[in-house]
């Protein structure tokens, strides 16, 4: 999921970047660059932070759970 907030804060930036002849055409150009930046967020198929830490922490356990498999067959076939 895309962080609007973030998005929002680059249209911000890019907005006040405008000279002040161009600010009755603000509006316009924040809904814009506002669709272009998403657009182009959603293409890249992005996860957020909290996504990824999850992930992360689910690898570690999933790590964890074959190496104590691993050492567990390794002990069966020295015992056989």
């Amino acid at each position: 999921m895309i962080d609007t907030k973030k998005i929002e804060e680059v249209v911000q930036s890019i907005t006040n970047a405008l000279p002040p002849g161009l600010v009755q055409m603000q509006e316009d150009a924040e809904k814009n660059i506002r669709a272009a930046l998403t657009a182009t967020f959603n293409k890249l198929d992005l996860v957020t932070r909290e996504e990824y830490d999850v992930q992360t922490q689910v690898l570690q356990r999933t790590r964890e759970k074959l190496e104590a498999l691993e050492k567990r067959v390794t002990e069966l076939e020295q015992n056989n």
